[in-house]
């Protein structure tokens, strides 16, 4: 195919050559065929797309042989899923089933002892017993009253520490001892009397029976006048376990108490108090001691 010619003689024009190495035309008639050189140019076009085109193609192809390759690779032998599907099953697992099942000590105290269970029955109750043991020490303060502590006295012949009402009562029930014990304080003095049953029936029957007449003895001496014997005096009766208790007060200059002698009811009652407290720690120290053998 010809691309155009010059002048005759001349080497023709040479599209694939710069424009300084084309051969020179002089500045005559002749001139370039544009249609030769444009078909030239559209020549190198078409080659340079086809190229780029081919290009891509093995671009493509690299990377879809490489797509391949990843794929085969998932898909092979040496797989990790393939290689999981050859694991045994879990059912096929070896399991001890000898072994034993793990136990665990309770970690919950045991409910703690009753006291009362231990003031409510001689059998339990084995603590030693004395008025000395039931009232320590030689004064009792309650609040801003301080009683000073006057004589003591045990027998196991209930009936000669009470009077009037109360002798039948102790002995038609059992009483097994009576303990009992004065206190003083400005010119009053109660004394507390402490009757002992084998059960907690037999006190608290004790105490159903007793009535107004139903006092026990005062006890004076260590410096206590004789009081309760002819004037009127306080009384109280109450029972807690296998333990009924007694209080009398009144004054120890003879006088009769009343309504209005606060300070005989107050003393009586704050020995009253005293007596059921001890009685209750009696059985609160028999439950503690019994709970850390």
């Amino acid at each position: 195919m010809s691309y155009g010619q010059g002048g005759q003689g001349e080497p023709p024009w040479d599209p694939w050559k710069p424009g300084s190495q084309q051969p020179d035309w002089g500045s005559g008639n002749r001139t370039p065929d544009w249609a030769a050189l444009a078909e030239a140019s559209e020549t190198r076009n078409r080659r340079r797309r086809l190229l780029v085109i081919g290009g891509s193609a093995i671009a493509t192809l690299a990377v879809g042989a490489a797509v391949a390759v990843a794929v085969v690779s998932a898909n092979g032998d040496n797989t990790a899923s393939n290689r999981s599907g050859k694991l045994p099953s879990t059912t096929a697992l070896p399991s001890d089933t000898t072994a034993p099942a793990p136990s665990f000590a309770p970690t919950s105290a045991p409910p703690p002892l009753n006291p009362m269970d231990f003031i409510s029955s001689a059998k339990k109750d084995t603590a030693p017993l004395s008025p000395d043991i039931l009232f320590p020490g030689s004064q009792l303060t309650v609040g801003d009253r301080v009683y000073r502590k006057g004589p003591t006295a045990s027998t196991t012949k209930c009936a000669t520490g009470v009077q009037r009402t109360l002798p039948k009562v102790l002995t038609d029930n059992g009483c097994t001892r009576l303990l009992r014990v004065t206190y003083s304080k400005d010119g009053v003095a109660v004394t507390v009397g402490v009757a002992v049953f084998d059960t907690k029936a037999q006190a608290d029957k004790a105490k159903a029976q007793a009535d107004s007449k139903s006092i026990i003895t005062s006890l004076p001496g260590q410096g206590v006048a004789t009081f309760c014997r002819t004037a009127v005096c306080r009384s109280t009766t109450n029972s807690v376990g296998r333990y009924a208790y007694f209080t009398l007060a009144g004054f120890t200059n003879g006088k009769d108490a009343t309504a209005k002698s606060a300070e005989v009811f107050s003393t009586g009652d704050d020995l009253a108090e005293f007596a059921f407290r001890q009685i209750r720690r009696r059985g609160e120290a028999q439950a503690s001691s019994a709970a850390n053998q």
